[in-house]
Formats: C-alpha cells, structure tokens, sequence
C-alpha cells in the first residue's frame, strides 16, 4: 500500500500529488475565507449542503462541499489525513479514479441521508428526526474514509481496513451524531466499489476460449450423414527432360566399298 506510491513518487515527482495540494489548499481557503461574516454566506451559498435542499441544488454544491470544513472536526488534524488519503490514491489508482470515488462515497452520504430523514424515526435506529435536516452537511471527511478503505481492499491492507472501518462504528456509538453515519455510509460505498473492480479485474484476468468456426450450411433436402471423403488425386510433377535426349539415334552413313580395303559395303 505504501512501497508502490512511494515509487511511482520518485519517478513522477511533485505532479504525482496534484490532487492532494489541491485539496488541502482548497480547505485551508475556505476555512480562511469562513472566518468573516460575508465570506462564511459565500461559502454557505456555494458549498453549504443541507438535508432540506431541493435535489438538484444539493447535487450542485456537493462537489464544492468537499472544500468546506466541516464545524464539529479540527480543521488542521482534518488536513493531514486529507493529504495523506489524496496522495496515495492519486499515486496508486490515478486522478480519474480518486475524484471518482471521493464523490460517490460523498455522494452516497448525502443522498442516503435524505431517504434516513424520509424514513423518519423509528426505524430501528435508521431513521432520522426532520430537524437533521437544517444542519450543515460538509466536509472531506467521508471522502477521506471512502479513499483509505477502498485502498485498503484493493491492496490488500486488513490492518488499515479494520483501522478505518472500527474507528467509524466507534465514533458512530460513542458519539452518535449525522457525521458519524455518513463515515459508515461512505465505508459501505467503498466496499462495494472495491469488490465490483476485484470482479472486473478478474474477468479481464481470466483467459479467454478461442471463438468457435461457424459450421457450414447444409444443402436443403433430406438429411443424411455425409460419406467418406475421397481423397485428392495425386499429381506428380512433369519433369521436362532436354530436346536433345528426346531425338532418337540416326543410322551411320554407309561407307562406299570401294573405300574399305578388302571387305564389303557397309550396311
């Protein structure tokens, strides 16, 4: 989990945390600008996400919410492990895929908040009472819990799984409050974004069967088990012998007798 970051930081330098500086920055703006009466309305305009907001405006603001620190966390402790989590996501899955799972797993929090308020209290602990739903909701942290834990799963990590996974049941008892339950809600997401890749990469890793040939269409009519093929004629080669050994053999000329001493003419 640490060892392959660490290498792709050495070959790649500082653009490797492009994402981790633009988070923890970006917090640190906020936080800075939410110190002055104008600009804490500003940010709450742009990035206060709240339960009884109309749908779409919740959506709009939500990826400007992961800036906004939240009001009941520590804003410089917040920051550390939000530069942390950045980092190693970007440098062990790429930017791509760490901005898609720190939104889903933000997302996820928002949107499962409103059906808890929906359901009302009651619900075996599930539901929510309607005053939940005019407190402000921001903050990176279920991004942060959604990063480690699906980092951790896919890399094989049980230590920081079972780090990230317990202090959030153990926030969530001893002090059972709206964060809380997004941080569980944000682990759930992970997990399961962590098992559909493991099922993706295996699919990809499996080796594939060779397509079958299409069989041959057969002749209409009657059907009936095809004979025995015969086999091709041989053709052996045509060897083209030279003229000369093609011509037969012409007789001698006869010599005269009377140019052969003593003997007859040849026939």
């Amino acid at each position: 989990m640490v060892t392959d970051p660490v290498r792709r930081l050495t070959r790649r330098g500082l653009s490797g945390l492009v994402l981790a500086f633009v988070a923890a920055f970006g917090v640190i703006f906020f936080h800075a600008i939410a110190q002055h009466p104008a600009g804490e309305t500003a940010v709450r305009i742009t990035g206060g996400v709240q339960a009884d907001l109309p749908l779409w405006l919740a959506l709009l603001r939500t990826p400007v919410s992961l800036y906004v620190p939240a009001l009941d966390l520590p804003v410089w402790a917040g920051i550390t492990q939000l530069f942390l989590a950045f980092a190693l996501a970007e440098l062990a899955l790429g930017r791509l895929r760490t901005l898609f799972i720190s939104y889903v797993t933000t997302l996820a929090g928002t949107l499962t908040v409103r059906v808890m308020i929906a359901a009302g209290p009651g619900w075996c602990g599930f539901g929510l009472p309607p005053e939940i739903g005019h407190v402000l909701d921001t903050g990176p942290s279920a991004a942060v819990v959604g990063l480690f834990t699906y980092l951790s799963l896919v890399r094989r990590a049980p230590v920081v799984f079972f780090l990230t996974g317990g202090s959030m049941v153990a926030e969530s008892i001893v002090k059972p409050n709206l964060a809380g339950r997004e941080h569980l809600i944000a682990v759930a997401a992970a997990v399961v974004l962590a098992v559909v890749h493991e099922r993706a990469w295996r699919r990809l890793r499996l080796p594939r069967r060779p397509p079958r040939r299409p069989r041959p269409p057969r002749p209409p009519g009657r059907r009936s088990r095809p004979g025995p093929v015969a086999a091709p004629p041989v053709v052996r080669p045509v060897v083209a012998y030279p003229e000369a050994t093609l011509r037969r053999a012409e007789p001698a000329p006869a010599i005269p007798c009377d140019r052969v001493p003593g003997g007859r003419a040849q026939e």
